[in-house]
């Protein structure tokens, strides 16, 4: 008897195309303490990591007290946005077979908000998000993902948008799917260990199929 075949998606990028709201959030954050706004191009090459990364990425000449105060900043404006009935963030095509999880960067409390705007609340077996633990790479999410859910590493495939997803899949030993609608280019995808890349959503069922077990018959 096989055990089961997980898919853990990454969020932003990968299912929700959240660009334009994370941009803006941190410009006002930024604003907020006198700081010039990052580049949205800037925002876009660090989501997927821990907030409080990106912030220290996005601020590297800023003491840590203020990264501190820019985090604040951010999940305050973040909130306030989501509260707001002509918030909008789109959703990619979604993707229906396996067992679901979900593997972000976001707090919990921001993933489960978007789910339950997309009616996607009880899809996603197993969530993992910033609050549970080290951000990617770690393996931390993906392995903890496998763990709740019983999946082998050969049966669990990764699909994401950055290069952070690739190489966590690759830190967990598991496969990694690419998406090419994402914030990383697909050569960069490729070069973090990305088994293939899928440009339209419909791709990834027969994507995934085919990089489970890969790693494994390999070895």
């Amino acid at each position: 008897m096989t055990g089961p075949r997980l898919a853990v998606f990454d969020c932003d990028g990968t299912l929700v195309d959240s660009q334009q709201v994370i941009a803006g959030c941190m410009a006002v954050a930024f604003a907020a303490e006198g700081l010039p706004a990052p580049a949205p191009a800037a925002v876009r090459r660090v989501i997927g990591l821990p907030l409080a990364q990106c912030v220290a990425i996005l601020a590297p000449d800023e003491a840590p007290s203020r990264h501190a105060r820019l985090v604040e900043a951010y999940k305050g404006t973040f909130f306030t946005i989501r509260q707001r009935p002509d918030h909008h963030e789109p959703m990619f095509d979604e993707e229906a077979g396996w067992l679901l999880a979900i593997a972000t960067g976001k707090a919990r409390r921001g993933l489960v908000a978007v789910l339950d705007r997309h009616g996607l609340v009880g899809r996603f077996v197993n969530l993992q998000t910033a609050d549970d633990g080290p951000g990617k790479p770690h393996p931390g999410m993906i392995l903890r993902a496998m763990d709740a859910t019983g999946a082998a590493p050969a049966d669990t495939v990764m699909i994401g948008d950055t290069s952070f997803d690739m190489t966590m899949a690759v830190n967990a030993g598991v496969a990694g799917v690419a998406v090419g609608w994402g914030y990383h280019p697909p050569h960069e995808l490729v070069a973090a260990g990305a088994t293939a890349v899928a440009e339209r959503f419909d791709q990834i069922p027969q994507l995934v199929a085919t990089s489970a077990g890969r790693l494994a018959c390999a070895s």
